[in-house]
């Protein structure tokens, strides 16, 4: 009886186990998965030229085509009627319809009270719901943060633009355009480091967006050119986010579903932390997975996969898992000083899938505080390493004979640690 006993307590001990595994290998599942995006949402990383024509006649063939009717709020810009006008020029002369919204507090002789009311106005909604299509100028997000979801309470017009979204439109957005996608945005946060080290007040340096990419994936812009990896991964952190993408200028994510698709001039990093470990203290993070998508590239993120251009593909992958590999790279650099500097995280990349070594290294500090910060630097030692590795996920292709843009790397392994750097950090040369 004992014997029976025991092996009954055996038994549902194991029972407990294996339905213990399962519910946390559910709620992995569900924490891996993906909401798709309803509608079709374009993000552009800013700085997109007039002639982009890969960029501009993309957006208003999703639009409708010669069928698209455009409406423009140019809320975030400083000069809302020049720029507004400008992007209106820019889709009628692509053959869509398109108009300009007075919602601004930049508008000559409006202030943020007027501009509120503006979002309320029955004319502007109306021409909302009559739109296929709607554009966010540039600018100071801020601005429409404060306009169109003051306190987080949305606006009729922001209900009308959310309305289009949910019936298939096209919502599109350029630089501060880009940055209010997200739930959570960046308000007015200039250096990445003070991000890293903790600098994220609600109200100040972030701010919420209007979510129009859901809850669960985070956007920001200017991304590689402004070397902004940093306070992405430091914002990711503090607010749960699992996937961001960081949009450089002159290029466009297209967004449909659960797929992003990347078209223009540079490309976007997609930052996963879905399988990160997260350390205590500042930004002390590993194994995040990092991917530069190229134009033509796809990335689906329902099934965590990432598609080359097709032209690439045909070309072939970089070979640098085989014996004798040699690098075509010129000026190797063995390890970064700032590797939050311009497009420094994309250069180092190219070097990890098509250079010697199977990582690299590099740092970030601030090396003095700007006399204006808006805040003291709570930690003036405090800096961070950023190693990126090369693993059996790893892969790369290049653009060799193909056309001018970068690489295609898919899930290069990032790890990032905080570091203690010497004050002063150098002394004159005797």
């Amino acid at each position: 009886m004992k014997s029976v006993s025991l092996l009954l307590l055996c038994a549902a001990q194991l029972t407990a186990q294996l339905l213990a595994g399962s519910a946390q290998a559910e709620e992995s599942a569900a924490a891996l998965a993906f909401q798709p995006v309803a509608g079709t949402v374009i993000p552009m990383g800013g700085a997109v030229r007039d002639n982009n024509e890969a960029v501009r006649q993309r957006l208003v063939q999703l639009a409708g085509g010669t069928a698209a009717r455009f409406v423009v709020i140019p809320t975030s810009s400083s000069l809302p009627e020049s720029s507004g006008k400008n992007a209106v020029e820019q889709l009628r002369r692509r053959g869509a319809q398109a108009e300009l919204l007075k919602i601004s507090p930049m508008w000559k002789g409006e202030t943020l009270e007027s501009a509120r009311r503006a979002a309320a106005d029955p004319e502007n909604i109306e021409k909302i719901r009559n739109a296929t299509a709607v554009f966010f100028t540039g600018g100071a997000q801020e601005r429409t943060a404060d306009v169109l979801n003051p306190g987080g309470v949305a606006s009729p017009v922001l209900q009308a633009v959310r309305e289009l979204q949910a019936r298939g439109g096209v919502i599109a957005g350029s630089s501060a355009g880009a940055a209010i996608m997200s739930s959570v945005m960046f308000r007015d946060a200039l250096n990445p480091v003070q991000v890293m080290k903790g600098v994220m007040r609600d109200g100040k340096e972030i701010e919420r967006g209007l979510g129009f990419v859901g809850d669960q994936l985070f956007i920001d812009q200017h991304f590689l050119k402004r070397g902004r990896v940093g306070r992405m991964l430091a914002l990711m952190l503090a607010k749960g986010y699992k996937v961001g993408l960081g949009v450089d200028e002159d290029t466009a994510a297209i967004i449909h579903g659960s797929e992003i698709e990347i078209v223009g001039a540079s490309g976007a990093l997609l930052v996963d932390l879905r399988q990160a470990k997260r350390e205590p203290g500042p930004v002390h993070v590993k194994n995040v997975r990092i991917s530069y998508l190229d134009n033509g590239d796809r990335y689906d993120l329902a099934k965590l996969q990432g598609k080359v251009h097709a032209a690439k593909q045909a070309h072939g992958e970089i070979k640098f898992r085989q014996p004798g590999f040699v690098s075509d790279l010129e000026n190797i650099r063995p390890a970064y000083t700032d590797m939050l500097g311009e497009n420094t995280i994309l250069r180092a990349l190219t070097q990890l899938v098509d250079g010697p070594r199977d990582h690299i290294r590099g740092i970030a500090f601030d090396l003095e505080q700007l006399p204006d910060a808006p805040v003291a630097d709570p930690a003036p030692e405090l800096g961070f390493e950023f190693i990126l590795r090369r693993d059996e996920h790893t892969h790369g292709w290049d653009s060799a004979g193909l056309d001018d843009n970068e690489y295609s790397i898919f899930d290069a392994r990032l790890d990032v640690r905080p570091i203690r750097i010497k004050v002063p950090f150098y002394q004159a040369w005797k």
